[in-house]
């Protein structure tokens, strides 16, 4: 029996990765090495911005925290996450953020209700810098979650509207929403009242102006990390039907949707 040549050519088979969207199940790669250095670093910077907080820096006729040194590269870290990884993903991180800086609190709390060797002179020192009362404590707390989940919200539904377009765009003005809303809520409650309103508006203004000129001068990182994810993690995350309740009890209402990207 004859063969012809179209028999005998072999069918290719399309390899390629579906096209967007394609729906998965929760956060992509969140288990991945980069995501976790990631994570480490957006924990990292805000421990140590609440830790520093405690000097008041002047530059010029303007004041403002020691905080602003490091607080910023959490929000930059979390344009990160939810850019990449999306809200769900930046959600759980900003919890994990919560309750590492709540259990370090408690931590500084404990070592200095504990008794002092007879010896050591640094207990007022120690008390001034680690001894945050009830006050700071709320203070911190509600701004950095109002700040950081309205971040995350703006910078989630700003991809979706622009389709994915002008990042910059996204992380600046996520970024001065959520920065200014959140040093607004810690000023207001850890001095309120405490220092004149001249001084209240001062530190506002400037550590919402230098935070925000923090991130438009990172943005060309930004752009870098952003880039360099999407391409080794091999997925862009866009929250189009996504949950974005601060809180979750039970399933999601929904899930994200991905654009698998060629990691070549």
């Amino acid at each position: 029996m004859t063969t012809s040549a179209s028999d005998q050519t072999p069918q290719r088979v399309d390899q390629s990765p579906p096209s967007f969207p394609t729906t998965i199940p929760g956060a992509p790669t969140t288990g991945s090495p980069w995501f976790l250095v990631v994570v480490a670093l957006f924990v990292t910077s805000l421990i140590t911005a609440n830790t520093v907080a405690v000097k008041i820096l002047e530059f010029g006729p303007w004041v403002s925290d020691a905080g602003l040194l490091t607080f910023p590269i959490a929000y930059i870290v979390g344009d990160v996450l939810t850019e990449v990884y999306g809200y769900a993903a930046a959600r759980r991180v900003i919890w994990l953020g919560f309750i590492c800086n709540a259990i370090a609190v408690g931590v500084y709390q404990l070592a200095g209700a504990l008794p002092a060797e007879a010896t050591w002179d640094g207990g007022d020192a120690y008390s001034r810098i680690f001894g945050s009362t009830p006050r700071l404590l709320l203070a911190s707390f509600c701004a950095y979650l109002l700040g950081e989940f309205v971040n995350a919200y703006i910078l989630a539904r700003l991809k979706v509207f622009t389709n994915g377009r002008y990042l910059w765009t996204r992380t600046i003005s996520s970024t001065v929403a959520g920065q200014g809303l959140d040093t607004v809520v810690f000023v207001l409650i850890a001095f309120g009242g405490i220092m004149s309103g001249g001084l209240l508006w001062s530190m506002i203004v400037t550590g919402w102006l230098l935070k925000s000129a923090y991130e438009i001068l990172a943005t060309p990182l930004t752009y870098l990390v952003v880039t360099t994810l999407k391409r080794v993690e091999g997925v862009d995350v866009y929250d189009r039907d996504t949950d974005f309740r601060p809180v979750t009890l039970g399933r999601p209402l929904g899930e994200p949707s991905a654009r698998r990207i060629s990691k070549d």
